[in-house]
């Protein structure tokens, strides 16, 4: 067990401190980067889903007045490494999904680039896609891991024999379809090459993460390749690792006579281009005995993956932990399609999978006649099911209980269809909510004292929105003993102490840490009264806790949503989630990010919908006019709270992540709202008005 500081700017609400930026508009974005003589990039995409180029004529396009080069396979800078088709841009003539990079057009500026790009003509050799989601596909197989390095399938006991003596079984598929990520920053690189180095501008969740994957597709040590993040308009999850267009720009600067290329994906590229969460189905079966008891769990899930590089979402993986019960069996399968490459959206595995399951244990309380909630506490378990290992805080009874309370739980009427008020079917409904707690290895952190006696604190991090330039610097102040104005941090650039992504919820625990290690340093060097210039760097210490315990967030996430009597619209007028995820460094921005995700979990529950046209292999609602997210006017009561509590065993802070955990669960507990509402169970995501029609 780790022993904690004595917190002082820990715990308090201190306003984000790049706040004002942001409002007045001086903190830069990547695209905002001031660079000398720019020279601005737009991309020519694929117009098939399958094939090859067979012809491209770019005179058209170099013809017109204030364009640089154009750019394709023919005439491009080759990379050092291709095995990653996804990044392999402009390196052959094979497409591989619709929207692929094709060619490039460099110019004086943006509107002359994309006019000329759309003068470059091209002729293809079409092949035969395949496009179509489903769970019958021949090309069905077995991924052999899926996304976190989880096993594929796992079976626990006779789960078979299991249901076939059950006294209740729910047995249903539920769905959940394509959702895109939409930050409100799009991707944006700037890319210069001075003396055989690279600088990158990059709109990114990890500096370092981006240097890494870049220098050997170049030829480069990584040293050789400098990464600047300083601000980042949201991310989540799509900015969490390189994609094409960091490549592309990279290679148009090799093209550009020494000048900066800037280049920011349109809105409607980023549907093909940035990552997306794939659609999944799920084969859900619980058998439990009339008392609720669970006997049986299983959930076979399968999801789709690009043929040309394969992403696995770890959508089973929740239901091998969330409940007790003696037989378990989960599986992963992977429907290969020429469509472009799924990745990580908020919440990747635990958000989607845990919509079926939570939908099923709510089928499965009604028929038991037992309370959702109840039907939850006969099935908690006392160690983790998965691992056997004891969980260092389980608290999702103690969010249920707290949770209930708040909510007026009691009011819910068990039999549904029973409220009808102004001509909307009113009800209530309840989910589960979980995300592993990971504190990542490998950062560091260096710490100066300055002749002002302020401390500058540099880390490699990223803060895409999340707060991390405002917690990383109380974590600092405290852990120095000294106020928050008397530090200096510096984050978002590789010339600092390398940092771990922004993801999977473990940005301020891996980096909290570090910064804990690194002034714990700094004291035993230098003591309490260090010379002006003293400095430090230190890693984190290994966590001995991390093996030994089994380490979630959990949450509870109650809904009040009103469906039309007529027209069937559907509202939620009433969200509350209430969470246990160990310390709260900052109140103000951890409210933020809770209810952020609750909001996302609105816009999965009731609007988002990537829709796939397979004759194309395209999605055909690709901007924010069709492709729907939630408004002020979608959110109406949505409040978040959390335990006060510390786990001893997540690491020196007590903290686990809290960024993803709040749109888990969401989407399940207004689709069990629904129910109550209305009577209909709705296992299909979206939950639209036509779905509720009587």
């Amino acid at each position: 067990m780790v022993e904690l500081l004595k917190w002082t700017a820990i715990g308090s609400s201190l306003r984000r401190l790049d706040g004002v930026a942001k409002v007045r508009g001086t903190a830069r974005y990547a695209f905002d980067q001031q660079v000398e003589n720019p020279t601005y990039l737009y991309p020519v995409q694929s117009t098939i889903a399958l094939g090859k180029v067979s012809k491209m004529d770019t005179g058209r396009a170099e013809g017109v007045n204030g364009v640089i080069a154009v750019l394709s396979h023919l005439n491009a800078p080759k990379l050092e490494q291709t095995d990653d088709a996804e990044l392999a841009v402009l390196q052959g003539t094979h497409i591989g999904f619709r929207g692929q990079f094709i060619a490039a057009v460099l110019a004086e500026t943006p509107e002359i680039a994309r006019h000329a790009a759309s003068l470059v003509a091209v002729e293809y050799q079409i092949a035969e896609h395949d496009a179509a989601f489903r769970a019958e596909h021949p090309g069905l197989y077995a991924p052999e891991q899926v996304n976190g390095d989880f096993d594929t399938d796992t079976t626990e006991e006779d789960v078979e024999s299991a249901l076939e003596a059950s006294a209740v079984v729910i047995d249903q598929i539920y769905t959940t379809p394509a959702e895109h990520n939409n930050p409100m920053e799009p991707h944006a690189t700037v890319a210069q090459w001075h003396n055989g180095e690279l600088t990158l501008y990059d709109s990114t969740q990890g500096v370092h993460p981006v240097r890494q994957s870049i220098a050997p597709m170049f030829g480069l040590v990584p040293e050789a390749v400098r990464v600047i993040a300083p601000h980042v308009g949201g991310g989540f999850g799509s900015k969490g690792l390189p994609h094409a267009h960091v490549v592309l720009a990279a290679l148009a600067a090799q093209c550009s006579g020494g000048r900066p290329v800037k280049f920011a994906l349109a809105r409607q590229q980023m549907f093909s281009l940035s990552g997306y969460r794939t659609p999944t189905i799920q084969h859900v079966r619980l058998g439990a005995g009339k008392d609720g008891r669970l006997v049986a769990i299983s959930q076979d899930a399968v999801s789709q993956t690009s043929r040309i590089k394969e992403f696995a979402e770890q959508t089973a993986v929740p239901a091998r932990m969330m409940y007790s019960s003696p037989n378990r069996r989960t599986t992963h399968r992977l429907v290969p399609l020429d469509v472009a490459v799924p990745s990580w959206m908020r919440g990747p595995g635990e958000c989607p999978g845990m919509f079926g399951p939570e939908v099923a244990m709510d089928e499965l309380a009604e028929a038991c006649g037992l309370d959702p909630i109840e039907l939850r506490v006969r099935n908690e378990p006392d160690r983790d099911p998965d691992s056997g290992k004891p969980f260092s805080s389980r608290h999702l009874l103690e969010c249920f209980r707290t949770g209930a309370e708040r909510f007026g739980w009691g009011r819910r009427s068990s039999q549904p269809r029973a409220r009808l008020k102004d001509g909307w079917w009113v009800g209530l409904g309840v989910a589960s909510a979980t995300y592993p707690f990971m504190r990542n290895p490998g950062n560091a952190a260096r710490i100066s004292f300055q002749e002002d006696g302020s401390y500058t604190v540099q880390i490699g991090a990223a803060d895409l929105g999340t707060g991390a330039w405002t917690v990383l610097t109380q974590i600092a102040a405290d852990a120095l003993h000294v106020s928050p104005d008397q530090v200096h941090l510096e984050i978002g650039d590789t010339s600092l102490p390398v940092a771990t992504v922004a993801g999977g919820s473990s940005g301020t625990a891996s980096w909290g840490g570090t910064i804990i290690a690194a002034a714990q340093a700094f004291r035993r060097e230098h003591g309490a009264n260090p010379a002006p210039g003293a400095q430090t760097q230190a890693e984190a210490p290994e966590d001995p806790d991390a093996e030994r315990y089994a380490m979630h967030s959990f949450g509870a996430q109650f809904a009040e949503t009103r469906v039309h009597a007529d027209t069937g619209e559907v509202r939620v007028s009433r969200m509350l989630g209430v969470f246990s995820a160990g310390r709260i460094i900052n109140p103000r921005t951890a409210r933020s990010q809770f209810i952020g995700g609750m909001t996302m979990g609105i816009g999965m529950a009731f609007h988002e919908d990537g829709v796939m046209d397979p004759r194309f292999g395209m999605i055909v609602n690709h901007d924010l006019a069709d492709y729907h997210i939630p408004t002020n006017a979608d959110i109406t009561d949505v409040d978040a709270i959390w335990l006060e509590e510390t786990d001893h065993r997540a690491g020196p802070l007590g903290a686990r992540g809290i960024g993803e955990i709040g749109i888990v669960g969401a989407a399940a507990a207004i689709a069990n709202a629904t129910y109550n509402a209305t009577g209909l169970r709705v296992r299909t995501l979206p939950l639209t008005p036509d779905k509720f029609l009587f």
